[in-house]
């Protein structure tokens, strides 16, 4: 090797060394100005709710302000396009939800790649989906509801958020799994789906607890099971759809936050703490409980893997149905 080439490789590893210990004391010194967490859904919902719970613990951690900026649109596809193509210096955030995964898996022409163009920071907790028909089957149980099925010609059918939503997608896994025949009926959001379910034009919804929570409590709809690996704290008597013999049915909504890929792993580190801090601890804790959720700490690695199997379970649940988003 020449003098000049070891000279000029030495110089390299200096540049490195020098670009690294300036990258270490920029994180160090983290964070300098505010933050802004985007929100990929219109102000005044559940999840905008969750996620100004938690702006205002990490303000008061972090020192500096936590600003929420809602992107509604494109089923979170708006605000994680505009995420994805921000600076990775940990002063742009996205606060994601099941969607993040279920309209990735569904939707082939999206302008980002949730496994290379995000640094996944850290999930703030999980919560099951509620399995319930409507009052006039006299359905009470996953079994019942199987044989209902059976014994119909025209099998059942099932009520969601819309395509590619958290909802068609357990009832489509639902529905290979016991083989039944269940004919899935999309809106244009819960509310519509709760309405239409009720009045008994869809027999069926696999929905979320702060959908559909009031009308169980009131007794309008029946509650055949939990979607969960285990029960629910609100419901301890309310068997899983596993424990009712569906093996291997684990479904749940959940809520995380994420940052552009390349954001430093002494940054992302931080905001791990701080956000699982976060979340056992009030408003956050109670806003959770309220939403049927429990505080579900991963680290960032743990939240990568879980990120990964989702978007591999339902790109396979799509695959086998099927299924084409319009």
């Amino acid at each position: 090797m020449s003098i000049n080439l070891l000279n000029q490789n030495m110089r390299n590893i200096f540049l490195a060394i020098a670009c690294l210990c300036c990258g270490w004391a920029h994180a160090a010194d983290y964070p300098q100005r505010p933050i802004t967490l985007i929100v990929p859904f219109a102000p005044g919902g559940g999840t905008d709710s969750i996620a100004r719970d938690l702006a205002k613990t990490l303000s008061e951690r972090l020192g500096q302000t936590v600003i929420i900026d809602n992107k509604g649109g494109g089923g979170g596809a708006i605000g994680a396009t505009v995420t994805s193509k921000s600076e990775p210096d940990g002063y742009t955030l996205l606060f994601v939800t099941s969607t993040f995964v279920t309209h990735a898996a569904t939707e082939t022409n999206l302008s980002y790649d949730i496994e290379k163009d995000f640094a996944p920071i850290a999930m703030i907790g999980k919560g099951p989906l509620m399995v319930v028909a409507n009052k006039s089957l006299g359905i009470k149980t996953i079994s019942e509801l199987i044989q209902y099925a059976n014994q119909s010609p025209d099998g059942l059918n099932y009520c969601s958020a819309g395509q590619g939503s958290i909802n068609h997608l357990a009832g489509e896994l639902f529905k290979q799994k016991t083989g039944i025949k269940l004919t899935h009926i999309p809106y244009k959001g819960s509310g519509p789906a709760t309405i239409d379910l009720l009045a008994g034009r869809v027999q069926i919804f696999f929905a979320t607890i702060p959908t559909i929570l009031q009308y169980v409590e009131t007794d309008r709809v029946s509650l055949i099971a939990m979607t969960s690996d285990k029960r629910s704290p609100l419901f301890p008597k309310v068997p899983t759809v596993a424990e009712s013999g569906i093996s291997g049915f684990n479904i749940g909504t959940w809520w995380g936050v994420v940052a552009p890929a390349g954001t430093p792993e002494v940054i992302v580190k931080k905001l791990n703490e701080q956000i699982n801090y976060a979340s056992t601890k009030d408003p956050l804790k109670t806003r959770l409980s309220k939403e049927g959720a429990q505080p579900y700490n991963l680290s960032p690695i743990e939240v990568q893997k879980l990120l990964a199997d989702e978007l591999k379970t339902w790109k396979n649940v799509i695959k086998a149905s099927a299924i084409k988003i319009e």
